[in-house]
């Protein structure tokens, strides 16, 4: 027989469940200035569940942000399914009052489809934005997805800049930008950014805001072909790590973020380097560095607690880093 039950435990201060994907959403927005007020952008559906989140939440930040959204599918031609599924995005598209439009591509069979289909429907996505106006193309992808695609670059061998993976804003490759412009006036397309609001989220706190608010979305069969080798990184490699080291999704991410600021930077992007000449004598976490770098790109100063109880104050003067002021001098510690 079970113990009779204790006393309640005591409620939990602060917050009691995770942000939402709308809250994770919009700080990324505003921290990285993916969108300002009274621009447009283009969201790449495809009726998955990532791509029906992300304009679900791109519509609803509508009010605060100010921006516009219009919306575009691409159909490779692969799968008599595709129709079905883009009919999902245009439904939605329909409910939130966004404008939505279709491209159909020819993507033969053959070596590297996923690669190709992907090359393909980015240059159909960007002269879609040309044509509309809009100034950035919001991909769903989301933390799983970075962490994923670092994974299959270290298997593939790459280094340091190959593992700079899927930043929150990236330039719209050449490719794809001569595409756009093939229609247009020249340059028209050279503007064009690819955002990811939701690189910020896990794939569950996409699951969990379809399920909230009872959005319809499909699967592509492909996800689960084992063929792929991503799909084998996604249901195999990284459920492992996971057992491993539960936060590794973070880890990678992390990683990834401290290689795209150091392709960035003039001095290499040796995280522990603020002022760009002189290494930080005081080691810095990863919760340091994350914070350090994303004050950085607000542009305000902040003061982190460091190993051994010190306190440092960092300033951002003319895009470099400074270390202000070591607070443990200040105590006199």
């Amino acid at each position: 027989m079970s113990p009779p039950a204790g006393p309640p435990p005591p409620p939990r201060r602060g917050r009691s469940h995770p942000p939402s994907l709308i809250r994770l959403a919009e700080r990324l927005i505003r921290d990285e200035r993916l969108l300002a007020r009274g621009e447009v952008v283009l969201c790449a559906c495809s009726g998955g569940p990532d791509s029906t989140a992300l304009l679900h939440v791109l519509a609803l930040l509508r009010r605060r942000i100010g921006h516009e959204v219009v919306a575009h599918g691409v159909d490779h031609g692969l799968r008599a399914a595709a129709a079905a599924e883009l009919a999902i995005a245009r439904d939605l598209s329909e409910q939130l009052g966004v404008p939505y439009a279709e491209t159909r591509v020819d993507v033969a069979p053959g070596a590297n489809l996923q690669a190709r289909a992907r090359a393909a429907r980015l240059a159909a996505l960007a002269a879609a934005a040309a044509a509309c106006g809009a100034r950035a193309i919001a991909t769903g992808h989301t933390a799983d997805d970075r962490a994923e695609t670092v994974l299959l670059r270290l298997l593939r061998g790459a280094g340091p800049r190959g593992l700079a993976v899927l930043p929150p804003r990236a330039r719209l490759p050449s490719d794809a930008a001569g595409a756009a412009c093939q229609d247009q006036e020249p340059g028209s397309a050279a503007s064009i950014e690819l955002i990811r609001p939701l690189l910020q989220a896990r794939r569950a706190d996409v699951l969990a805001h379809l399920g909230r608010h009872r959005l319809a979305f499909a699967e592509d069969p492909s996800n689960r072909d084992p063929r792929f080798t991503r799909v084998r990184v996604r249901r195999e490699l990284l459920p492992l790590l996971e057992d491993l080291s539960p936060a590794i999704v973070e880890h990678l991410c992390a990683l990834s973020d401290m290689l795209v600021a150091g392709r960035d930077r003039p001095h290499g992007g040796d995280p522990d380097v603020l002022d760009g000449s002189e290494p930080l004598s005081i080691p810095l976490g990863r919760a340091q560095r994350f914070a350090i770098e994303r004050a950085r790109k607000l542009g305000r100063p902040l003061r982190v607690r460091v190993r051994g109880g010190k306190d440092i104050a960092v300033g951002f003067p003319e895009e470099s880093s400074v270390l202000i002021e070591d607070g443990s001098a200040r105590r006199g510690t």
